[in-house]
């Protein structure tokens, strides 16, 4: 299928961003600044490189954040030992995927802030990286920068595509828009078959999309440090543990509210840069709390340990049976079961979970998922899994969800050897 030219649509997005530029630029100067990124990084955001460009054949990963940079880092490993002469380039947005990237990049891998989608910055970073391939994660397409990619004859992949019904919608009204963008994919690989079928109606070439199943599902597990895993265990002993991850602003009151004084509950904030505000307002509540960030142990008479600190998801994981995933009850759309899943742990989700609505139901189905809508739902799930039999019912459902996603990564891995494999 030969892709459509530009439409009015996109010219007016074109002359708008660009007439933009300088707004953009202070804003999101502005915005890293306060996240603690240095200022020679935040010139990555305007196309300006801060690493020199390997020899070789460079596959490049754009992302958006955490979740989809953290996804693609072991089918990043996998096609390395594929192409060992290959290197790869992650590009995303916020600072926190970039920190943890740093710390769990694959072998010869490099990391960049995304380039803003205005004229300068994307011709300066197609101009210095030159990539031999580009694979776009999940829903992180940029008009600019897809258009001028396909330009310069580097073919394009989406991988782990997804499609809400509400981004359906969205795109359908740039009608012609959107074939044109999607036309330019050399092969779209979608979560699921609903994705896959909004693709093709919005355009998409059905002889170039397959699917795949979640990317994340077969992600690498979660980094544990055995040592610090060790300690902790010593300390907490024999009491009931549960963790509260990725939680968001209304919902720590809603899980202090439900936790048990002779529990010990994880509490893992979504942006732990929020502990401090969140430590005053446990403690208002009279809660006896230990805090990560401060180097503080959780001790016989802690209520709750406040784990804000970054990267060590798997640690508390690790530590815990019993998982509740945050932004699940305020509408965020829920966060990525699939971490939790594969340390065996049951997982207990509110009702706002759209972001992965069908592997939540699926999880559910095989008995390793439970919804709670409120605090006395939630109180109510917990004191059920006190029984052993009902938690390890859960627990070997959610590791053989897991077991069964293992081929995902591999199907994704041969997808793109093809578009690598493809003569010039």
């Amino acid at each position: 299928m030969t892709p459509p030219a530009p439409g009015g649509l996109y010219r007016a997005y074109a002359t708008l961003t660009a007439l933009a530029a300088p707004a953009l630029r202070l804003f999101v100067t502005r915005k890293l600044r306060a996240a603690g990124v240095e200022a020679g990084r935040i010139a990555e955001r305007f196309g300006q490189p801060t690493e020199a460009r390997p020899t070789g054949p460079l596959i490049w990963f754009h992302a958006v954040s955490v979740g989809e940079s953290m996804s693609i880092l072991g089918l990043i490993r996998d096609l390395g030992d594929r192409h060992p002469g290959a290197h790869f380039l992650i590009t995303s947005v916020s600072a926190t995927s970039a920190r943890l990237i740093a710390d769990r990049r694959p072998a010869r891998t490099a990391h960049q802030f995304a380039p803003l989608d205005t004229p300068g910055a994307v011709a300066a970073f197609l101009a210095h990286w030159q990539p031999t391939l580009a694979v776009f994660v999940e829903s992180e397409l940029w008009p600019r920068l897809i258009i001028e990619t396909h330009a310069k004859g580097i073919p394009l992949a989406l991988i782990n595509a997804r499609l809400s019904e509400r981004s359906h919608r969205r795109w359908a009204k740039m009608g012609a828009s959107a074939k044109m963008l999607l036309t330019r994919f050399a092969t779209l690989i979608a979560q699921t078959q609903p994705t896959a079928d909004a693709l093709i109606a919005l355009g998409a070439d059905p002889a170039r999309i397959s699917v795949s199943g979640d990317l994340k599902a077969a992600s690498d597990h979660l980094p544990v440090d055995a040592a610090d895993l060790a300690r902790l265990k010593a300390l907490i002993g024999d009491r009931p543990t549960w963790i509260a991850a990725s939680t968001h602003p209304g919902e720590e009151e809603i899980v202090a509210e439900a936790h048990a004084t002779d529990a010990l509950l994880i509490l893992a904030p979504r942006h732990p840069e929020r502990g401090d505000a969140i430590a005053d307002l446990l403690r208002a509540q009279g809660r006896r709390i230990a805090q990560r960030s401060k180097g503080e142990d959780p001790g016989t008479e802690t209520q709750i340990y406040l784990a804000d600190t970054l990267g060590e998801l798997g640690l508390w994981f690790a530590l815990s049976p019993i998982v509740f995933l945050g932004g699940s009850l305020t509408p965020v759309g829920g966060h990525n079961p699939f971490e939790p899943a594969q340390f065996g742990c049951a997982v207990l989700h509110g009702p706002h979970v759209a972001n992965a609505a069908q592997t939540y139901e699926t999880l559910t189905a095989k008995g390793a998922a439970r919804e709670v809508k409120s605090a006395k739902q939630l109180t109510a799930a917990l004191a059920a899994l006190r029984d052993p039999t009902e938690l390890e019912a859960m627990r070997t459902a959610a590791r053989a969800f897991s077991r069964e996603r293992l081929d995902i990564r591999k199907d994704v891995a041969d997808r793109l050897d093809l578009l690598l494999n493809e003569p010039a």
